[in-house]
Order: C-alpha cells, then sequence, then structure tokens
C-alpha cells in the first residue's frame, strides 16, 4: 500500500513559485483591511439607526405636542364662550390658555428643529456607511482576484487585485474623511 499520493513530474510545490509569497502578503493584508473597513460599516450602519429612532422619537414628541396645543385651543374656545357670564374668571382662564397655547407653539418648533437635525445625522451617518460598504466590497472583491493568482500563477491577476483594493482602501477613506 503506497504512503502517500505521487505526483507527476514537472509539478511544483506552490512555494516554489515567486509570486506565491508576495500573493499571500497582499491577501493577508487586504483581509485584515476588509476586517476593518467591515468595523467602521457596521458602526456607521448602528449610528444611522440610533439617529433615526432618536428623530422618530421627536416626530413622536412633536405629534403629543400638536394634540395638546389643539386641545388647548379648543379648551380657549370654550372658556371664551364662558368669559361672557364671568367676566373676572373668564379673563383669568383666557390669559392661563393662551400662556399654555404659546409654550405648546413654542415647544414644537424646537422639537422640530432637534427632529430635524437628528434626520440630517442620520442622513450624514448613511453617507459614511455607503462608503465604508463600497470600500468594502472594492476589498472583497480585489482579495478574490488576488487569490486567482496562487491558482493560476499570472501576475495580471495580482495587479487587477491590487488596483481594487487600493480603490477599496480610497473609498473607505473618504467616508472616515466626510465632514
Amino acid at each position: 500500500m503506497p504512503e502517500g499520493i505521487e505526483l507527476p513530474e514537472g509539478h511544483h510545490e506552490p512555494a516554489d513559485h515567486p509570486l506565491v509569497l508576495p500573493v499571500s502578503i497582499t491577501i493577508s493584508i487586504m483581509a485584515v483591511l476588509v476586517a476593518g473597513v467591515t468595523l467602521l460599516g457596521h458602526r456607521a450602519h448602528t449610528e444611522e439607526l440610533l439617529r433615526q429612532s432618536q428623530a422618530a422619537d421627536k416626530w413622536a414628541q412633536y405629534q403629543a405636542k400638536s394634540v395638546r396645543l389643539h386641545e388647548t385651543q379648543g379648551f380657549s374656545d370654550v372658556v371664551n364662550l364662558v368669559a361672557a357670564m364671568d367676566q373676572g374668571k373668564g379673563e383669568a382662564l383666557r390669559e392661563k390658555y393662551l400662556k399654555e397655547v404659546e409654550h405648546y407653539q413654542s415647544d414644537k418648533e424646537d422639537i422640530s428643529k432637534e427632529a430635524t437635525d437628528l434626520e440630517a445625522e442620520r442622513d450624514f451617518a448613511s453617507r459614511k456607511a455607503d462608503r465604508f460598504d463600497a470600500g468594502e466590497a472594492f476589498l472583497e472583491i480585489g482579495l478574490v482576484i488576488c487569490s486567482i493568482t496562487l491558482l493560476t500563477k499570472r501576475k495580471g491577476f495580482w495587479l487587477a487585485g491590487m488596483i481594487l483594493g487600493a480603490g477599496g482602501v480610497v473609498l473607505a477613506a473618504t467616508g472616515l474623511l466626510l465632514r
């Protein structure tokens, strides 16, 4: 019984080819870069979801203030009708509800501004996440194309993979540089 598989004549060990070491190092570096860019992308998506949730909460608060405002305005109208019966009490109630109406109006404006700001932050995080995702895709494609070099022993695949990987790094870097 044979102890191992015999290889046909002319077959060389993969390590014998001069491209194996530099391509393997390139693949290793690109794998680390993919992991880093993936992490940045996940964090950007998390920030995007957080800002969306916060904006939705602010809009819900805005709606609650709107409902209270309309209720107060309606009650103020009723007070105006009743005020004709008792001038003193009617005037005091009218003042009270006018202040509440002003308060709710001003609160609504503040909340609307906060919600709009949160939506802008969400959109910014989304743009960053898109850059990181595109960078990750280019790095992964470059990594796969570089690995084809190990199978074909053709330098062109290695160069093409490195170019795609460099494009991925540049795209991911633009996500870091966005302000």
